[in-house]
Order: C-alpha cells, then structure tokens, then sequence
C-alpha cells in the first residue's frame, strides 16, 4: 500500500510543479471550500478556534490553513506529502502568522507531533491507507478533540463507493493542470464509520456535497466526528474461547515514560498478557507471556497479583488476572509471529482510546482515577493496587 500511496504523491509533485513553471497565482479563500463549487458550510462548521492547535492534513498550496491562521488566530500546522505543493505554499504563505508549513508524510508527522483539538482535512483522506492513517490520528487528537474531512463519494461517471478497504485508480482533472492518475480509497460512509469507530472515533454527522451541474456525478461526504473525553473499551469477541482459554493475565509496567501497551493486528491497544498454560502459575504466566511478546525479561517475586476479574461473553464466564510488573529488563520490541507489536510508552494522562477490555478493567482497579469507560466487571482484590512501580 505504501507504493501506492508513493505513486500518488509523485503525481501530486507532477502537479505541483506544473504549477511553479507557470509561476500560477494562489487565488486566496475567504471560506473553507468543503465540496464542489465551494458546497458546504464554510468555516463555522469548525467552531471556535481562537488559540487552539489546528492541523490541515493533506494542506496542497495551504491556502485555507492561510486563511484560518489569518481570521481566527489559531495555530495551524499545514502537512503535505508533496514537495512542489508545499514549495507553492511557502511562496505565497511563508510569513502568515501562526502558519506553520510541514513537508511530510501525514503519518509520520502524527506520530511525531503534540496533539491538536482540531484536525481538519479537504479530500486527502482517501489518498491514504485507513488502516495506515487512522490509529495514529485517533491517538494524534486531544480527547474532546474534533476531526473534520472530505472524501470522495462517487466519481464524475457516477462510479460509487465499495465495502471493502482497498484502493482502485481514479482520474482526476484539477483546474489548471494535466489529469492526475491516482489511487483512492473510495469507501461506502458506513465502512468510514466502521473504521472510525474501530479506532475510537465517534462519528456526529455526515453531509451531502454534490457537484451542482446535471451532467456530473461528482459527489462528497463531508464527516464531523470527535474524540471521546473518556476512553471506552472495545468489547471482547462472544466467540467462545477453548477450554483452557478462559483464564487469561495483563501485566501492568510503569516505567518513566509511562504505561507500556502494544497494538493488536484487529486494532485494539492492549497490556502484554494472555492466556495461562497448564502446569503454570498466574505469575508465570505473565513472565513468559512478557517474554514473547514484548521481549522484556522478569522474575516472578516482581509480579505482584493486583486480583480477579470476573465477568462473562455470552454464555462464557471470563477470568483475567491483573498483575503489576514492578522490575524488568531490556527494551519492548515487536516479536517474530505475535500478533500484538507496536509497544510504546504511554503517559497516563493520555492513553490511546480503543482499549481491550480486559486490559481498560485491570487497569481501573490497579487506578481507578484513570478516565476509562468499559463493561463492568467483579473484581476480587489479591494485594494493594496502588502498589509503586519502577523500572
């Protein structure tokens, strides 16, 4: 997917370039232009953006970051993957203030930045893998945080939407420039919903924007959609486990750039734990389940059982141990054939949204001031939760 993404950022600097030759003029906005024929509500859709950091992902030539920097004194970071665009952008923009122009992959940027309260993006969310951009723009928002985008619906021949996330080609005929063949993810607004919800995302509204003239099928979705102020829990799958899957472990370690989760390949943010083989203790478990997954080593007089949960999926009782992991050696690194990677440190006062829900239960009883949402659970105390933890 990354090739196709490439692929379509060198036509963009095709464009881009085009564009400097000439040496086109940047027409300025005095709106947001959300759809064809500049359809949409303009910018109060955006609310009240005095002092917050704003970000527009997929900027082009920055033109409405400009204008939202210049009326409403917000921060505004404009990323774009293309270079001839952003090249088009500090010519005409370098000095705006409070305009900040970033050349660079939208995904690598949002692993890198501070949170933003508003993120706002015109028709480049489907240029880019979903799957690929939205767990790390969840994680990129401030809870309460507010996502605004627009994507293409049905193309000008009146091609529609498809339910599977994949790309396909598109032609795109921009004013001013050559056509561009490009490849777009042109999805039905249920699977966008889907998605969004998958990486704890919640949708609040979808508009209409369709192209004014008879003879053009052209049509966009304009999504508003928000980060939740609490995180909530993803529930469990009712598929029922084998017979001796019923019992599981979660480590909790708390080192001094926060709590350690990984990233499960259905999406979900969990701690390192799983299920407990025969013949072995709880503490145990959580050892050899730390050591596969994480590659991290510790001995089991530092696992400290904070307790059980109980609780049931369908007609499936569930029993999960938490336990608190207070010394460990080595660094968290992805394994070979593990299903859960991406290990990072998180601060707790912002944890990712889209937790497993074993993991959101051990850690409200190991700290119940932490702002998660989840299914209840009946927990049985083993030792004192608030136990301190070091590295």
């Amino acid at each position: 997917m990354l090739d196709i993404e490439r692929q379509t950022r060198l036509a963009w600097d095709a464009y881009g370039n085009h564009h400097l030759r000439r040496g086109t003029p940047l027409t300025e906005v005095d709106q947001i232009t959300w759809g064809p024929a500049a359809k949409g509500p303009g910018d109060s859709i955006l609310g009240d953006l005095r002092g917050l950091r704003v970000l527009d992902l997929g900027c082009g030539p920055a033109r409405h970051a400009a204008h939202l920097a210049r009326s409403y004194g917000a921060h505004l970071d404009a990323v774009d993957a293309s270079l001839s665009q952003i090249e088009r952008a500090r010519a005409r923009y370098l000095d705006v203030p409070g305009l900040r122009l970033v050349h660079a992959d939208a995904v690598e940027h949002l692993n890198t930045a501070a949170p933003y309260d508003v993120i706002f993006s015109l028709s480049a969310f489907h240029f880019l893998d979903a799957h690929r951009l939205l767990p790390v723009l969840a994680t990129a928002l401030k809870p309460g945080g507010r996502l605004y985008f627009t994507v293409l619906h049905t193309n000008s021949d009146g091609d529609g939407p498809t339910s599977t996330v994949t790309p396909r080609p598109e032609t795109l005929r921009p004013a001013g420039g050559n056509d561009l063949t490009v490849h777009m993810w042109v999805l039905t607004p249920e699977l966008w919903e889907d998605l969004l919800v998958q990486y704890g995302l919640r949708v609040h509204g979808i508009t209409v924007l369709d192209a004014p003239q008879e003879n053009n099928h052209a049509s966009y979705r304009l999504f508003q959609v928000h980060r939740p102020e609490r995180i909530t829990a993803r529930p469990r799958t009712a598929k029922p486990p084998v017979a001796r899957a019923a019992v599981g472990v979660g480590a909790v370690l708390l080192g001094p750039q926060g709590l350690l989760l990984g990233q499960h390949r259905l999406g979900t943010r969990e701690l390192p734990g799983g299920t407990v083989e025969p013949g072995e203790s709880l503490q145990e478990a959580v050892v050899r389940e730390l050591a596969e997954e994480t590659g991290l080593y510790a001995d089991t007089a530092d696992v400290h059982l904070l307790g059980m949960l109980l609780d049931r999926v369908g007609d499936v009782v569930r029993i999960t141990f938490g336990a608190l992991v207070t010394r460990w050696r080595g660094e968290p690194a992805d394994q070979p054939d593990e299903s859960i990677g991406d290990w990072r440190w998180w601060p707790l006062d912002a944890l990712p949204p889209n937790l497993f829900e074993c993991s959101a239960q051990i850690l409200t009883v190991w700290r119940s001031d932490l702002p998660i949402d989840h299914a209840p659970a009946h927990f049985t105390p083993i030792t004192d939760p608030h136990t301190p933890a070091t590295a």
